[in-house]
């Protein structure tokens, strides 16, 4: 039987046929992969099963990220993966379609918008209709002082996650939701997040494979975007505490996982190898 960490019966986990993958600070930190995570992709994929990885990072494409994690070990291709990035893009096209964008973001962001049809720009120009703010690991304080002087504009403002921090080898960095923290500290404009909690980033992914609500589990190291994400959308949610997630934030949290572990690891040690 496998057990969680408050030693409730998991084994159901172990039966699901669509699992949904967080990445930074779950499968990895930085370029280090977690012990276990090839092992249980196998096994997934030997059960008749399906992974995909489902980030709130906007600072990499979808290419950027098989490279990374093929080079890592891990099998996977384009089908493996939705981004919030992805996530923004089709909101873009459905509710804004022509709209020419400002972002905020990495090379690789705003390469992406426009590869799929984004009127995008990084400078102030007088015909922008929409502003869009990303996790930016090339972020300037020109960049910032631009955004500043667009958000006094009356424009619709999104941004691709609401993550706080990023995990790394040596703790974490400023993510999407702090760079936003500090715009709003500068301007006092909110933006509209689209990645994880929504329900449309775990919603589209399991429409595309077929599977139903009870086949679905979500598996990450936030509470307030992996989980809040599973619940959003009605389907098992694990947090591993790999990452950013504690035992303590767990018990205080309004997000409870269905189930704990201390990584991903515990799954298949504990569960498929015992």
């Amino acid at each position: 039987m496998l057990k969680d960490l408050f030693g409730k019966n998991a084994s159901e986990v172990l039966n699901k046929k669509l699992w949904l993958f967080d990445m930074d600070g779950t499968i990895y930190k930085d370029n280090f992969l977690f012990p276990g995570v090839i092992q249980l992709l196998d096994y997934i994929k030997n059960n008749g099963g399906e992974y995909v990885f489902v980030t709130n990072n906007s600072s990499k494409s979808v290419e950027d990220y098989i490279k990374k994690v093929n080079c890592l070990g891990i099998k996977a291709s384009r089908t493996n993966f939705f981004t919030s990035s992805e996530a923004t893009i089709i909101l873009l096209k459905e509710k804004y379609p022509g709209a020419k964008v400002y972002c905020q973001g990495t090379r690789s962001l705003i390469d992406e918008l426009k590869n799929n049809g984004i009127d995008t720009t990084e400078e102030i120009e007088d015909d922008v209709d929409l502003i869009l703010v990303g996790f930016d690991t090339e972020l300037t304080s020109q960049k910032l002082r631009n955004t500043c002087e667009i958000l006094n504009r009356d424009l619709p403002y999104y941004a691709t996650n609401p993550d706080l921090v990023c995990p790394t080898y040596f703790g974490f960095i400023p993510d999407c939701g702090s760079i936003c923290q500090i715009l709003f500290n500068a301007t006092g404009k909110k933006p509209i997040y689209v990645g994880k909690p929504e329900a449309t980033m775990v919603d589209v992914v399991r429409k595309k494979f077929g599977n139903s609500k009870s086949e679905t589990i979500v598996i990450g190291d936030r509470l307030y975007t992996d989980i809040a994400a599973g619940l959003n959308a009605g389907v098992c949610s694990v947090c591993v505490l790999s990452g950013e997630a504690t035992i303590n934030e767990i018990n205080k949290s309004l997000f409870k996982p269905d189930f704990v572990f201390d990584s991903v690891a515990s799954i298949i040690t504990n569960g498929v190898l015992e």
